[in-house]
């Protein structure tokens, strides 16, 4: 890859994700709020919006567009590339095959897992979870937060004597 093209794709990286976020907060301040609880753990944008008295529609559409675009269209992505790159793997030799499989699963299961934790985020602050136990709750929302840095060193490290 050339510098001029990894320059261009992290351009675009910090480009989207600043765009995404000013949209989000253009449409959050104006929004009159009724209250001041917020029934999670910690205050993202949705908890905010949850609070407002007036129309929220155009919030909740860009927000789950925005989001489902993110998160579905990078895991698209990601196993598009790990479909391409398993490919060339699996025509070389039996060890270039083991190889690729030690060194791609432990990624893929921790990219698998981080998306399964955003998706279930984003269902719960969209859904009526007042049936749910409060404990309960209070952990499956922090899910994605606490899950995904004990996992990872758990995989990589299982895998450290095979890439050693």
């Amino acid at each position: 890859m050339t510098s001029n093209k990894v320059a261009v794709l992290i351009a675009l990286t910090w480009l989207l994700s600043f765009v995404g976020v000013s949209v989000t907060v253009s449409l959050s301040s104006p929004l009159q709020l009724c209250g001041n609880i917020i029934k999670t753990v910690y205050c993202d944008n949705y908890a905010i919006v949850k609070l407002a008295c007036s129309d929220t529609r155009v919030n909740n559409i860009y927000g789950l567009s925005y989001t489902s675009l993110e998160v579905f269209g990078l895991l698209i992505l990601i196993l598009y590339s790990y479909m391409r790159i398993l490919k060339v793997c699996f025509s070389g030799s039996k060890q270039t095959r083991q190889k690729a499989l030690s060194t791609c699963t432990p990624h893929l299961a921790s990219t698998i897992n981080f998306f399964f934790g955003s998706f279930f985020q984003m269902l719960q602050s969209r859904f009526d979870m007042s049936s749910v136990p409060v404990m309960l709750r209070n952990v499956l929302s922090l899910y994605f937060l606490t899950c995904q840095p004990l996992f990872n060193p758990l995989m990589y490290g299982l895998q450290m004597s095979k890439i050693r």
